[in-house]
């Protein structure tokens, strides 16, 4: 049996495969509420064979999404609409995941295929959060977080996820990459605060801790919590492989299971060296220094690419996002690269020897 497709067992939860589902925003709701096209984005991919299938950042308050348009788990509205898309996802065989998010300096912009600029109050937009009020690129100064804040962004967080067990979800991701509101107070390019939550390592890493222990205490014992985080800034003086590994013994301690490693985000034009499999050497090493389960992603497109990141155990799982986009049914076709016999949608079947 390819190591692709071993099964993987977090605490009480298995996945059939070890091929996730990136979560990848979407851009199409209307008030943060789900609709018939995440059925469709979200259900092809399950038919389509991945073991894992994340939904996309899911904001856990109005004020914590990227653009108006976002995807929202900060009430039971949205809720309701993930349902019948989770029960869908576990029908096919796949274990629904959902990331849950706030966007900090990055929030109340427009969608990337509208040019992705900020988005004035006028226009209804809204008053961005960071730890520091350093700008992201053009975007307006975020206002600092005080203590009243930091307690109610603990409690949007906690609030999402207990919201996200009771519509079905068996996988939870804590979004702390691609300079979004954790990430920020993570690294020092973007958190210049003076209290206890900026300065040290120890200190810039407080909040994003609070923040996952939050989620834990009300987070199910026997489910798996993941956390994304951005392994590197990709720019000299920022967050780096080495305190994302002191990072991931951190959230270990917090119950944490598993780091899903991306990278960037925090810098705009940051000198990023894309190529296929480009973080995966982060993921080994936050893998082997911090001794906790990883998640590799980035340019994987290739199922033997894949299969030699899990066989070398540079990772415990791979998670394809573009790729996914053009191919809902990757894992079928690596299925057949790979020369395994794996079971298909029985609706499918009689194209399965085609």
């Amino acid at each position: 049996m390819a190591r692709l497709f071993d099964p993987w067992t977090v605490r009480g939860v298995t996945s059939k495969n070890r091929i996730c589902v990136s979560p990848m925003c979407q851009y199409a709701t209307s008030d943060g509420v789900a609709g018939a096209w995440h059925m469709v984005h979200l259900g092809s991919r399950a038919v389509g064979g991945a073991g894992i299938v994340m939904v996309e950042a899911s904001a856990v308050s109005p004020e914590g999404r990227i653009t108006p348009m976002d995807l929202g788990l900060w009430n039971d509205v949205q809720g309701e609409a993930l349902s019948p898309i989770v029960r869908f996802m576990r029908e096919q065989g796949s274990v629904p995941a959902i990331q849950i998010a706030h966007a900090g300096r990055k929030a109340s912009t427009a969608p990337p295929f509208e040019g992705g600029s900020g988005v004035g109050v006028e226009d209804g937009g809204w008053v961005t959060l960071g730890p520091s009020p350093v700008a992201f690129g053009g975007l307006p100064p975020p206002r600092a977080l005080d203590e009243g804040d930091l307690e109610r962004v603990r409690t949007e967080f906690r609030e999402a996820a207990l919201r996200a067990h009771s519509y079905g979800f068996r996988i939870l991701e804590i979004h702390m990459a691609h300079g979004y509101l954790l990430h920020t107070f993570l690294s020092p390019l973007s958190n210049r605060r003076e209290d206890g939550y900026g300065g040290t390592l120890e200190n810039r890493m407080r909040f994003p801790l609070e923040v996952a222990k939050a989620v834990r205490e009300v987070w199910p014992e026997d489910l798996p919590l993941w956390v994304r985080i951005s392994a590197t800034d990709w720019v000299e003086g920022g967050w780096d492989p080495n305190q994302s590994v002191v990072l991931a013994k951190a959230l270990a301690r917090e119950g944490v299971d598993v780091i899903d490693c991306s990278s960037g985000g925090l810098v705009p034009h940051a000198p990023i060296p894309a190529a296929p499999g480009y973080q995966t050497a982060m993921a080994s090493k936050i893998r082997l220094e911090g001794r906790i389960p990883v998640v590799a992603v980035g340019m994987i497109t290739d199922p033997v690419q894949a299969e030699h990141i899990l066989v070398t155990e540079q990772a415990d799982a791979v998670s394809l996002a573009r790729e996914m986009l053009r191919d809902p049914y990757w894992p079928l076709h690596a299925a057949r690269r790979l020369a395994q016999d794996i079971p298909w949608p029985v609706r499918y079947e009689r194209a399965r020897k085609g």
